[in-house]
């Protein structure tokens, strides 16, 4: 860990306390500081739009509890669906508070921090598929994670307001909402192997098999890149 990711983690231990009452604010932030025993300067250095860095500080913190939590389950018996269920489920276990959570919601709500908030769920779901083992190398590779981050962040929204013991309910939830997912899933499959439906759609959509998947840490500008003729 280098000493920038030591301040922002004191930082972050520090604010835990103080999200419930006043979210991911500059209130927060200043009171983290101080109870870190941080120079103010550096503290901005480490994260210079405050909390709003801490709270990506913190869904950073709670991906990687749960890439941990997957790398210790066995799931060599399951059914890839239940992987699937599971890693979600993993995810939200390995939040500490939902009041974290719901403030960190309420923030990137906020037209002018909805893009953190997208790109934060979108490497979530990314971590799940690579957890997971997902080798996919087309456009299969953003569909993957474009549904995943809708069926993630419908279940985050109902187990925020779910009071039911051991959260039965979002579990219940989770499995319906992938189940309409995997539904989906068989209809695709099964155009795929009729004749004549995929020699309709083969034309048309030859274009998507020319999309390929991020090529890299690395890469810069949007992501993926396209495959040209040849």
């Amino acid at each position: 860990m280098s000493d920038s990711d030591d301040v922002k983690t004191r930082l972050l231990e520090a604010a835990k306390s103080h999200v419930p009452f006043d979210g991911w604010s500059e209130t927060t932030f200043r009171a983290a500081v101080q109870e870190a025993e941080v120079e103010p300067g550096l503290a901005k250095a480490v994260c210079p739009r405050g909390a709003i860095d801490l709270a990506l500080a913190y869904h950073e913190q709670g991906d990687m509890e749960m890439i941990r939590r997957i790398e210790e389950t066995d799931m060599s018996e399951m059914r890839f669906r239940d992987k699937v269920a599971t890693a979600v489920k993993l995810r939200l276990e390995a939040a500490e508070d939902k009041e974290l959570v719901r403030r960190g919601m309420t923030l990137f709500s906020l037209p002018h921090h909805a893009m953190d908030g997208a790109q934060a769920l979108w490497r979530t779901c990314d971590r799940i598929w690579t957890a997971l083992g997902d080798s996919s190398d087309d456009v299969n590779w953003y569909t993957k994670r474009a549904t995943l981050s809708g069926v993630y962040g419908s279940t985050v929204l109902y187990w925020l307001g779910d009071d039911s013991e051991g959260q039965e309910r979002t579990w219940e939830f989770l499995d319906r909402r992938i189940g309409d997912v995997m539904q989906f899933e068989k209809v695709k499959a099964q155009a795929a192997d009729n004749r004549f439906v995929s020699g309709l759609i083969k034309g048309p959509l030859s274009f998507l098999n020319k999309i390929k998947p991020p090529n890299g840490p690395g890469q810069t500008g949007m992501p993926g890149r396209w495959s040209g003729p040849g």
